[in-house]
């Protein structure tokens, strides 16, 4: 066998290997996605001897997004969510949000938290004007927006 054979059984060789490494990764993750759907109740902040309430939850809402009544807007290929749409205020996690995408083809609309947190934003001002964010990790671009998206300039975080 010639040293070019040899080199081209061996990306063979790795790139199956690699795309055996995908197909169980994604299965696992397929896996994981369905107990977590299936168990209601495994949150390590319920109480196992907690009544339940009958009114739906946001939890029960993502729940019945995911099984078919698709709301939102059309998920691009290959892009999460979280990075097609700014989410900012929305009291939801980044994971749950991109797996709520990930499982309905959608991404979800923003829900907005009652109370915003953080302090009214003056009209014509931005929140780096008129809040000192020295010391925040948060680029001004980022705090702005917050700020023009929910109406409040958040708070500082360290």
């Amino acid at each position: 066998m010639s040293h070019r054979t040899a080199l081209r059984h061996n990306r063979h060789a790795r790139k199956a290997a690699a795309a055996v490494i995908i197909a169980v990764a994604a299965l696992g993750l397929t896996a994981c996605q369905d107990g977590e759907t299936d168990s209601s109740s495994s949150s390590p902040s319920a109480s196992a001897s907690a009544p339940q309430s009958p009114a739906p939850t946001a939890q029960d809402q993502d729940q019945d997004q995911a099984k078919g009544t698709a709301k939102g807007t059309p998920r691009k290929p290959g892009m999460r969510c979280t990075n097609q749409i700014n989410y900012a205020g929305d009291h939801r996690s980044n994971a749950e949000i991109n797996s709520i995408g990930n499982d309905t083809g959608y991404c979800p609309p923003i829900e907005k938290s009652e109370t915003p947190k953080g302090t009214p934003r003056k009209p014509g001002m931005r929140c780096t004007n008129q809040i000192n964010y020295a010391g925040d990790h948060r680029s001004n671009a980022e705090i702005n927006s917050i700020g023009n998206d929910t109406g409040y300039c958040p708070p500082i975080e360290k």
